[in-house]
């Protein structure tokens, strides 16, 4: 699922926004790590101790895994599961794999809980202004080319079926597109955990993109940490320091995958609600949650919502958030009081 091809090397970072922090002790444990690209981004595993797996067949199993994953939920891909369901332009519920139901079931609880503001079908709108499998458009999208996509987007407009002979997705608009690739990264990361612990696997760091997930400690004997950058364009320019504490976490931010035209920036993130990429100030949003699909599909309807909804939402719903927002000094941050109990230091 990558992005237009134009974008690719420009905005891996948006993608890798949280980075393991490295400590300058000796290591005192052995640390295997192995990394790859999947997802139109990179995928990492660490693991420290000594572990029985041959690291080629674990990179294999790894690979493979993401693959199928691909396969099942990747726009980019015509015969993909998810590919396959938005080229029908049936009614009748389409079988898809357990997998993609659970993500589905995931998108369709934090749409409602962000009323609209992270939807997946919001795939016309964002292939109209050109982040989506088609490359970016030539001119900026009329208003009315803009409100004939959203007449296309909704919620409401997909079902979600699951009883004990499978899972099935059903939609009653022809034309309706879902686009999972929001909540992708954070889905394959949840892969790689779930691949760890069948295999006994205790002391894990994994990622795809910007969303991790971990467990234990790391090669020094101490929780994993991870950094959150500071959204700028030096890459390793740090905003806040996190210890994970077995759960996961997930970045969005807005100021990586644009395009300018006429003098203005245009965010890869579009607000459903306007059919347009988001005008506020923040410029990303930070969520610690027990699934790194959860903290996935969370800080995308953050962002859309912007600081002041967004916040008022994470501390409604309990949520373990840090908000980035630009400013005419700089950044400020704020977070909700869940987050100060992963806080290790901030700028």
């Amino acid at each position: 699922m990558p992005f237009p091809t134009v974008k690719r090397l420009l905005f891996w970072g948006l993608f890798s926004l949280l980075t393991a922090c490295d400590n300058t002790t000796p290591t005192q444990r052995p640390l295997l790590t192995i990394e790859g690209k999947t997802m139109g981004t990179f995928y990492s595993v660490k693991i420290s101790g000594d572990i029985a797996e041959d690291r080629t067949q674990l990179q294999q199993e790894i690979d493979a895994l993401l693959e199928q994953a691909n396969n099942d939920i990747s726009t980019y891909r015509d015969q993909s599961v998810l590919s396959r369901f938005n080229q029908y332009r049936g009614t009748a519920p389409q079988p898809i794999p357990r997998g993609m139901a659970d993500i589905i079931l995931v998108a369709q609880r934090i749409g409602r809980a962000t009323h609209g503001a992270m939807d997946i079908t919001v795939g016309p709108l964002v292939n109209l202004w050109g982040f989506g499998p088609q490359k970016q458009p030539v001119q900026l999208p009329s208003q009315q080319q803009i409100d004939s996509a959203r007449q296309k987007v909704g919620l409401h407009h997909l079902k979600l079926i699951s009883d004990e002979k499978g899972e099935w997705i059903q939609k009653d608009l022809p034309d309706l597109y879902v686009d999972l690739s929001t909540l992708g990264e954070g889905y394959g990361a949840d892969l790689l955990a779930q691949l760890m612990l069948r295999k006994g696997i205790a002391n894990y760091l994994v990622s795809v993109g910007g969303a991790i997930s971990s467990r234990g400690v790391n090669a020094e004997g101490i929780p994993w940490r991870v950094a959150i950058q500071k959204p700028t364009d030096r890459e390793n320019a740090m905003q806040a320091a996190v210890n994970l504490q077995g759960y996961a976490i997930s970045t969005s931010g807005s100021y990586r995958n644009y395009f300018e035209d006429g003098g203005k920036r245009y965010s890869h993130i579009i607000d459903p609600a306007t059919g347009k990429p988001i005008t506020h100030r923040l410029v990303s949003a930070t969520v610690i949650a027990p699934t790194a699909l959860e903290a996935d599909g969370w800080d995308t309807g953050l962002m859309v919502l912007g600081t002041e909804k967004a916040l008022a939402l994470a501390k409604q719903q309990g949520l373990a958030v840090y908000l980035i927002t630009k400013t005419d000094e700089g950044f400020d941050a704020v977070m909700t009081p869940q987050f100060k109990s992963f806080l290790i230091t901030a700028q």
